[in-house]
């Protein structure tokens, strides 16, 4: 496996799995840019950070060499204090690093969403901090999806869940970091 995607819904409805019928809103643009990269997708609808740190001690994937992960956590952990939004997707980060430690890690940034935006902004100035631009690697796409009328560019209905365009932008901010770290 060299890419490993892990995360909450927002990870999980950026693929597709044909062998169960399901074609996630994010399973075209996953096909066209991560199907043939050896990438596999751990993102699980709901999890916040404590249950992807459960789900790091209790998958059978502790053998798997990534090259690259990719991290995007925290809009789940909105009920908490920034401070420790950041600080339970730093333990993901740390959970992570501990168990590959050969892998390079792009930690994303919370993305825009609805459901508290000052939140949000907060956690992502402290969790921006985390990248070192050696091994860990803070890749924002707020800039790339603006407000638009009563929501985001990119984002569904819900105010948190991307549409098939908010694949496009991730993927299209993504790609350029991802052939630097790990070109084809």
């Amino acid at each position: 496996m060299d890419i490993l995607f892990i995360g909450d819904s927002i990870t999980q409805n950026f693929v597709e799995f044909p062998n169960k019928g399901w074609n996630l809103v994010g399973g075209s643009v996953w096909n066209k840019h991560y199907a043939q990269r050896n990438a596999l997708n751990l993102g699980v609808g709901s999890d916040g950070t404590e249950h992807i740190l459960w789900r790091l001690d209790r998958e059978n994937i502790k053998d798997f060499k990534p090259k690259v992960i990719v991290l995007l956590a925290g809009v789940n952990d909105m009920e908490y204090s920034p401070e420790d939004i950041a600080a339970g997707t730093k333990a993901v980060l740390d959970k992570c690093r501990a168990m590959y430690p050969a892998a390079k890690i792009i930690l994303m940034a919370i993305l825009p969403n609805g459901r508290n935006p000052a939140k949000t902004a907060a956690a992502n100035q402290i969790t921006k901090t985390y990248a070192d631009n050696e091994n860990v690697f803070y890749l924002d796409l707020g800039p790339s999806m603006p407000v638009a009328g009563t929501n985001i560019t990119g984002v569904g209905r819900d105010h948190v869940h991307l549409t098939s365009e908010g694949y496009v932008i991730w993927a299209s901010n993504l790609d350029p970091l991802l052939d630097k770290l790990m070109p084809h």
